[in-house]
């Protein structure tokens, strides 16, 4: 009984870091910005507290990464707009996997990866939020590096990896079946050991062909907003 009281109070202290975490970022957005909204938990707490000063009558307008991101954002009242309608994008919030010193991240563990990627390049900018524990001193130390690829010859995609030392595996849902993203493609998560060179990969992986984006971003983020262990929020600045 007693571990699992320790589980439970876990959890809710990683989620009130969490929230906290979202109200610091949404504390930022200004009246009639217009917002990159990222996909994942941290994003999506962002958006609820976004939503609450939304209630009270900010008037700000949204660009979503991601199916999931655009349906809560409508539940929350916020107006969506296109990124082809060619928005000045003043401000987006994302999560990530992993963030190493340097500020670049790895991000794609929700398969939203190109999109993400799309929409932060269009903010004038871009802001990474994420608990303590996403900290790495070099990327590779925990996750794979999603890559986003085309269906069709997609093991052909897969082979092509080998010369980069690099072991692709394509992700499935829990029935077996291939996962989608919201573009219809596969992703193949990439053991890649640790890092050395982050851009010298990212521009490795890309120039796959086959390849149609890779979750390592690259000097994009402006600043990463940190949920440190105590609950506080820093925020460190490229």
């Amino acid at each position: 009984m007693a571990a699992f009281s320790n589980k439970t109070n876990s959890a809710i202290a990683n989620a009130e870091r969490l929230a906290e975490l979202g109200i610091a970022a949404a504390s930022l957005v200004e009246n009639d910005m217009t917002l990159g909204l990222g996909s994942g938990s941290t994003a999506e707490a962002f958006l609820r507290a976004l939503g609450e000063r939304v209630l009270d009558g900010l008037k700000i307008s949204g660009v979503p990464t991601s199916s999931r991101t655009e349906k809560l954002a409508r539940s929350l009242d916020m107006p969506i707009v296109s990124l082809e309608s060619r928005p000045t994008v003043d401000l987006g919030f994302d999560g990530a996997n992993e963030i190493d010193p340097r500020l670049d991240v790895v991000k794609g563990r929700g398969g939203a990866l190109l999109f993400e990627k799309i929409v932060a390049l269009e903010c004038a900018r871009w802001i990474v939020i994420a608990a303590a524990e996403k900290r790495v001193d070099q990327l590779g130390l925990r996750f794979g590096v999603p890559v986003e690829i085309v269906p069709f010859g997609w093991r052909q995609t897969l082979d092509r990896f080998a010369g980069l030392g690099v072991v692709p595996d394509l992700r499935s849902e829990a029935d077996g079946t291939a996962f989608m993203t919201d573009g219809g493609n596969l992703v193949a998560d990439c053991r890649t050991g640790l890092i050395g060179n982050t851009l010298e990969l990212a521009q490795a992986i890309k120039a796959l062909p086959g390849v149609i984006d890779h979750g390592i971003f690259v000097q994009m983020a402006d600043a990463v907003m940190i949920s440190e262990l105590d609950g506080s929020v820093q925020t460190q600045q490229r």
